[in-house]
């Protein structure tokens, strides 16, 4: 989080910045007002889940889940623009987004006791779980006045997803679509032959991913992990450079 606060205060001054130059002249001064255009963004994002643990106790195991670090995954995708009115368009970004989320089950009551070789003591179990999501969100996209080459944006809307990296018998299993909300900031750079635009943009799922269902787990060791869980919904940051 401290990461994440940063990047938005170095983005904001960045912004300010360049806002406080003077008057020169405007690559592409005409690149705003094209009916439509299509444009590709790279960059990285962190998955993450919210989780709601039951406390359900199974053979005596009391567990509870938590996501504790974000592993950096890798995004990529198109983007078609389409004019509104000046200040805004309307934005349409298929996106694939590479990467995966770290889980730790604990049982609180047996951290720190020692077991013995032949009845050992498991306090901690963790698992990863691999999602490859496909996206697709439509967002509303309002543009500041452009000053010189900078003009910075806000941007929000709705998206749907599905998830292209499932893999049964893995102790927790996540639903395979998704839908939520969005929102971001962005600034874009005019260049002399293209539009830069570094975006930062936040996700957040509307629909209970965890599989409840647990039909192909085998072991009955691992069942109860996800039934230490109730509700589990998603939430993304990304951080992409659109070139438009």
């Amino acid at each position: 989080m401290r990461r994440l606060l940063f990047i938005i205060c170095v983005f904001f001054l960045t912004v300010t910045t360049v806002m406080g130059q003077k008057e020169k002249v405007k690559n592409q001064p005409y690149a705003d007002l094209k009916w439509f255009h299509l444009g590709f963004h790279v960059g990285i994002h962190a998955q993450d889940l919210i989780l709601t643990n039951t406390g359900v106790a199974t053979d005596g195991e009391t567990w509870y889940a938590e996501i504790p670090s974000y592993s950096p995954g890798f995004s990529v995708g198109v983007i078609g623009d389409m004019y509104l009115n000046p200040y805004f368009s309307l934005r349409f970004t298929p996106t694939i987004h590479f990467g995966d989320k770290k889980f730790v089950f604990r049982r609180p009551e047996m951290e720190g006791v020692e077991g013995t070789e032949d009845n050992p003591v498991i306090s901690q179990y963790s698992t990863s779980v691999r999602s490859n999501y496909l996206t697709f969100p439509l967002d509303v996209k309002y543009s500041a006045f452009r000053v010189n080459n900078y003009r910075p944006y806000l941007i929000g809307g709705i998206y749907g997803a599905f998830d292209l990296g499932r893999k049964k018998g893995n102790p927790i299993l996540l639903k395979g679509t998704d839908f939520g909300v969005e929102f971001g900031i962005g600034c874009d750079i005019y260049l002399p032959f293209f539009k830069l635009c570094p975006e930062l943009k936040f996700s957040f799922g509307l629909v209970d991913l965890l599989e409840k269902d647990r039909g192909d787990l085998t072991d009955p060791e691992l069942i109860k992990y996800p039934n230490s869980l109730s509700k589990a919904t998603s939430r993304m940051v990304t951080l992409t450079f659109n070139f438009e």
